[in-house]
């Protein structure tokens, strides 16, 4: 699918990442898997309208925005990203990520053991 190079709207770039994900009714089934897949399409297509009053919740978006990076569909993340002043974001690759984590990780337990150093030091610990 083809991103779209402008949108005018938060809701215009989620109407985007939902037309990847398979349209309204499959993502508003996700989203609301108690209702049937018409009415959740239909509330789902008035979260995106800005006249109506329903709204997506922040972990619904977060979850919009994930599956939509599984997908290859970038629009509303990189809206959010151009609309703050940001630049476009590069999606981090699974071994990159796991890479990240562990240099995280590992400095996150040299700092704890350089902590613990100085606590003996100053006879925090003993």
């Amino acid at each position: 699918m083809q991103s779209a190079l402008f949108h005018e709207s938060l809701q215009d770039a989620i109407g985007s990442v939902v037309a990847a994900l398979g349209g309204a009714k499959v993502v508003g089934a996700h989203l609301w898997p108690e209702k049937s897949p018409d009415e959740a399409g239909r509330l789902l297509r008035h979260c995106l309208n800005a006249d109506r009053s329903e709204k997506l919740s922040l972990e619904q978006i977060v979850w919009l925005l994930r599956e939509a990076r599984k997908r290859g569909a970038h629009d509303a993340m990189n809206f959010l990203a151009r609309e703050c002043g940001y630049q476009d974001p590069s999606p981090l690759e699974p071994d990159d990520e796991r890479a990240l984590l562990m240099r995280q990780f590992v400095e996150a337990q040299a700092a704890l053991q350089a902590l613990a150093k100085r606590m003996e030091r100053a006879g925090v610990l003993r």
